[in-house]
């Protein structure tokens, strides 16, 4: 699967001025906020070596992150926390996260590429399947949001150490389900994913037992 700029050139072909590609990170993981980027790519400055975050080493993310902030028209990052992804679900919560990224962008676009999912906006847009390795606006939009998300989860290892956030970023590896059954969630885990739920329901009736 090829990614290239040929849905940026059909809009342009269409009439449309300026293209924003979207995408989230961090949908799966147990832990913490979803991130979503948007990005204006400028077609006078192509970037070498962009694809989809996923097939993308850390360090390749980490170098290509500053060249699409310096080479892109236009680009912003939002995030929302555990606490609403519980509250909303997670597939709304991505949604909120990519149109609050639109929202700061400027210059606003005039036609959104997103991967997989419609945002709230009266913005023209087409989602696409599998769009961050398809669509290269789409691409930097994954790049930006995973790298941001990776910085926020060395900061979250920092506090609360003994769950090893820098190795596994939140996702539902062996390692971290094992710090949850040894140490129970945090208030940042999101108690709506099972494995937390579990934890939780764990801890608390723990807690009930050492109380009686």
């Amino acid at each position: 699967m090829a990614c290239t700029s040929r849905f940026e050139r059909k809009a342009f072909q269409q009439g449309f001025r300026l293209v924003a590609g979207l995408d989230e990170a961090g949908r799966g993981c147990l832990f913490g906020p979803v991130y979503a980027a948007a990005v204006i790519l400028d077609p006078a400055r192509p970037i070498r070596g962009l694809n989809d975050s996923k097939q993308l080493t850390p360090t390749q993310r980490e170098t290509l992150a500053p060249v699409i902030r310096a080479s892109c028209i236009a680009c912003s990052v939002a995030s929302v926390d555990a606490a609403i992804i519980d509250r909303i679900n997670i597939y709304q919560a991505s949604r909120l996260a990519m149109r609050l990224a639109l929202e700061k962008l400027q210059p606003q676009p005039d036609y959104l590429l997103v991967d997989a999912l419609k945002v709230e906006t009266p913005i023209s847009q087409q989602a696409l399947i599998h769009g961050d390795a398809r669509c290269r606006s789409i691409a930097a939009a994954s790049v930006l949001a995973k790298v941001e998300r990776d910085a926020s989860m060395e900061e979250w290892d920092r506090i609360y150490p003994h769950f090893g956030f820098r190795q596994h970023k939140g996702y539902s590896t062996p390692q971290h389900l094992e710090a949850l059954a040894q140490h129970g969630p945090t208030p940042h885990h999101r108690f709506s994913y099972e494995p937390v739920r579990s934890a939780g329901d764990a801890g608390a009736q723990l807690t009930l037992f050492a109380e009686a």
